[in-house]
């Protein structure tokens, strides 16, 4: 029985070396050049940067990884796993992105994970080392482009001495509404999460000899969690073939994802909610009518909350190309249970509750919750009430907590965040339970997310999650970007409690009043002033809400978490401060504080 993820890659490259594990599509494109890893090439290549890590550092020391989109990452996560040494996945600063904001993110994460090495390609050694004197820390840290690293070096392999206990890797956590934090996965972790998603993905044998192999299609960052446990590293627990390509890539021109799809007819693809709303802005007559979308078994959809409408609109478009409704598959995870937690059953239509009654139902435009399936075997999930630390019944509104195999041993070297998070209880159950943070409840077994529970605005005594805001916001006029609106509270009154903002002719009451903060397109004109307008009828109508201000921004200008969550917290703080660029004034100027 294999141990690790290192036992499982020595085992496929033994019996099928020749295999293409991952096939890198390097401009996006299908049609264009093709990069191929088979799994004896995947062995050789991380053996070679296992013995080099072996040289210099013993067992459990960490390894940053800052690498581009493409095959290297995966020789240089796999390479740290074989060397018994624990990888940091880290978002290379590049582009743009080579700012001091990222800069200082990257030198936060070496620094916390305390670092011995960094290893990259080829671009992001070269920028580091010339940065490395402004840098803090970064210069005494071994740093190499594992491209660099020779094939003989496997030579001299020596195979390490893991246990289901040992730290894998850190994923640094989204940091959505805290600072980023190190979860520590342990192989034991990973193996029992590979087990669920083989599990709840219905990645069979059969399955797997029906697609010859071809199992995924993904452009997730390799990075994050969603990216790196499930195409990934499920390609390997699975010895089967997966296709990537760059999230640029995908965003440049999100066509190109349908397109690897229909040409490689992998059984699993997904992404999250904003990934489908972007296909579906690109869905031209002429790219339905060159799709053959019905090998696509899985389309899963997380990260983010899941919209019902996006679904219905989604098989409705995308079933003239061969897509089937029944494979929306929402599901729900977190970097804290290692990714997957619950999903729903394969084959089966997702369940939608309508927003009027309770009766379960599917593909209404009405419906306000879309189930995002079952535990997992081997999970506990339940619903407690956050303050009291009390279960829920059923259909009652709580904290997820979850409990199992697949829960994270806690965060790195911070033992009060880990017994906060890690180790809660219940009466009647003897587990220990990680506390998500996410809010839902349970209907007939089936898990529906509602919000994050330090995201809940509470106005007048009424509990609004700020998502389904901003689905309004995003709703009111074609200019709005999807996946890029930003709905928080702030103090109403000129001597509130917080001092967030100075009352200017707003009516005049204290208590929490809503802002949104909304992307707008470059084509979107001169209409600002329509927008906006549009915006406050849109929220007033559906949610019996007055908006204290709309803010409309330019593309790229709301922050977001590494796996492209909305970060209400900081854009609530920019708003605050005055940071915020907008196209028109604001209607409400200054803050005395942030709150």
């Amino acid at each position: 029985m294999a141990r690790s993820l290192v036992d499982l890659l020595t085992e496929h490259a033994a019996h099928h070396p020749g295999r293409t594990a991952y096939r890198y599509l390097v401009t996006g494109d299908s049609d264009g050049e093709v990069r191929n890893l088979t799994y004896g090439r995947l062995a050789e290549r991380s053996r070679a940067v296992a013995a080099w890590l072996q040289e210099r550092g013993p067992a459990g020391s960490r390894a940053v990884l800052l690498y581009p989109p493409g095959l290297e990452f995966v020789c240089g996560y796999l390479g740290c796993l074989s060397a018994g040494v624990v990888a940091v996945p880290g978002v290379p600063p590049q582009g743009r992105a080579r700012n001091h904001r990222a800069l200082t993110r990257m030198q936060r994460l070496i620094a916390d994970a305390d670092a011995q090495v960094i290893l990259g390609g080829r671009e992001e050694i070269a920028a580091l080392d010339a940065v490395a004197e402004h840098l803090p820390g970064l210069d005494g840290i071994a740093r190499v482009a594992t491209e660099d690293i020779p094939d003989e070096a496997a030579s001299a392999w020596r195979e390490p001495d893991l246990t289901a206990d040992s730290i894998a890797f850190l994923q640094y956590t989204s940091g959505s509404t805290s600072a980023p934090r190190g979860v520590m996965v342990t192989h034991g972790n990973l193996l029992d999460n590979q087990r669920i998603i083989t599990e709840r993905l219905g990645h069979t044998p059969d399955a797997i000899a029906e697609h010859d192999h071809e199992m995924f299609v993904s452009w997730l960052p390799a990075y994050h969690d969603m990216g790196l446990i499930g195409p990934t590293l499920n390609t390997l627990h699975l010895g089967a073939t997966a296709t990537l390509f760059s999230p640029l890539h995908f965003l440049e021109r999100p066509a190109r994802w349908p397109t690897a799809v229909s040409r490689y007819r992998p059984h699993t693809s997904g992404g999250p909610n904003f990934a489908y709303e972007l296909c579906l802005r690109h869905a031209t007559p002429e790219l339905l009518d060159r799709l053959d979308l019905s090998s696509w078994k899985v389309a899963f959809n997380g990260a983010e909350p899941v919209r019902p409408a996006t679904l219905r609109r989604f098989a409705e478009t995308f079933g003239e190309a061969g897509f089937r409704r029944a494979a929306l598959y929402p599901c729900y995870g977190l970097a804290e249970a290692t990714l997957m937690v619950t999903g729903g059953s394969v084959g089966t239509p997702p369940t939608l509750l309508a927003a009027a009654e309770d009766t379960p139902h599917a593909g209404e435009s009405d419906a306000a919750a879309v189930s995002c399936g079952r535990p997992a075997t081997g999970l506990t999930v339940v619903i407690a009430d956050p303050e009291r630390q009390e279960e829920l019944s059923e259909g009652e509104v709580g904290e997820i907590w979850v409990a199992g195999a697949s829960v994270a041993k806690g965060y790195w070297r911070n033992a009060l965040a880990t017994r906060e998070t890690f180790r809660a209880t219940l009466p009647g159950h003897d587990s220990r339970f990680l506390r998500t943070g996410d809010l839902g409840f349970l209907r007939g077994g089936e898990l529906f997310v509602t919000g994050r529970l330090k995201d809940l605005i509470v106005i007048d005594g009424r509990n609004h999650y700020p998502q389904d805001l901003e689905l309004s916001a995003e709703l009111s006029h074609p200019a709005l970007r999807p996946g890029c609106t930003a709905a928080f509270a702030v103090n109403g009154g000129a001597d509130g409690a917080d001092g967030d903002v100075r009352d200017v002719g707003h009516g005049g009451v204290g208590g929490e009043q809503p802002v949104v903060v909304a992307e707008v397109a470059a084509e979107s004109g001169g209409e600002s002033e329509k927008i906006i307008d549009l915006i406050r009828a849109m929220i007033g109508e559906a949610h019996g809400l007055a908006v204290r201000d709309v803010v409309l921004v330019h593309s790229g200008t709301i922050p977001k978490t590494s796996s492209g969550k909305i970060q209400r917290r900081a854009t609530r703080a920019a708003y605050l401060d005055g940071t915020l660029v907008a196209l028109a004034p604001l209607a409400v100027t200054g803050a005395s504080a942030s709150g």
